[in-house]
Order: structure tokens, then sequence, then C-alpha cells
């Protein structure tokens, strides 16, 4: 199982940082970017129900815990308001949207980051 659960955080992180790179390089929101995003957001929480299960449960009273929880919620809110941003099609906030997907990609980074190192030396 660690083996799938490694596999889909990593997805999680090549899908998400392809979507935010490549909508701040390319300038603007498009369709693909919220598709990509919505790939990431579902990789990491398969991902992270697994690692949960091969943790004996998922707990919230951890700097790994609470700051993976507030990953995946921010990955949720970013890839919604990402679907109201196309659906309304105002410009300048697809010319935008970089702002906010770049701050969630940081943010998102945490968890990941900590439980690489906490997963690999305990």
């Amino acid at each position: 199982m660690l083996v799938y659960a490694s596999t889909a955080i990593t997805m999680a992180l090549v899908f998400y940082s392809i979507g935010v790179w490549s909508e701040k390089l390319q300038g603007q929101l498009k369709v693909w970017h919220l598709v990509v995003f919505y790939l990431g957001l579902v990789c990491d929480t398969i991902g992270t129900m697994l690692m949960g299960e091969l943790a004996g449960g998922v707990t919230l009273l951890s700097f790994h815990g609470l700051t993976g929880l507030l990953a995946i919620l921010l990955m949720l809110f970013h890839a919604v308001w990402a679907t109201v941003v196309l659906v309304r099609n105002d410009q300048k906030a697809r010319a935008n949207f970089h702002k906010l997907s770049l701050i969630v990609w940081l943010i998102w980074l945490i968890p990941f980051v900590s439980g690489a190192i906490f997963g690999v030396a305990f």
C-alpha cells in the first residue's frame, strides 16, 4: 500500500506543479489548468487516505496532520474558485488567478515536504 500512497502523493505534486506553473507562465487560467488542479486534488486525497491507513488512522493533532488538512481544503477551494473564474469568463480574474495558485501551491508544499521528512526519518 505504501507504493500506491507514495505514487498518488507524487502524482499530486506533478499535476499540481504543472497546473500552477504552466498557468503562471502562460499568463492566464485555462480549462486544462483546471483539469490538472482537480487531478492533483484527487491524487492528493487518495494518497492522504492511503497514508492515513498505513499510519493506523489520521491524526490532525500534529503539524503534518493540520497542514495536510489545510492543504487539501485550500486545493479544493482553489479548484472550485478556478471553476467559478472560468465560468464567469472574467479576463482580469483569469489573468491574475496565478497569484492565488502560487500561494496555495506553496502552502501545499509544507505537508508534502514534512511528510517526506518525517516518513523517511521515522
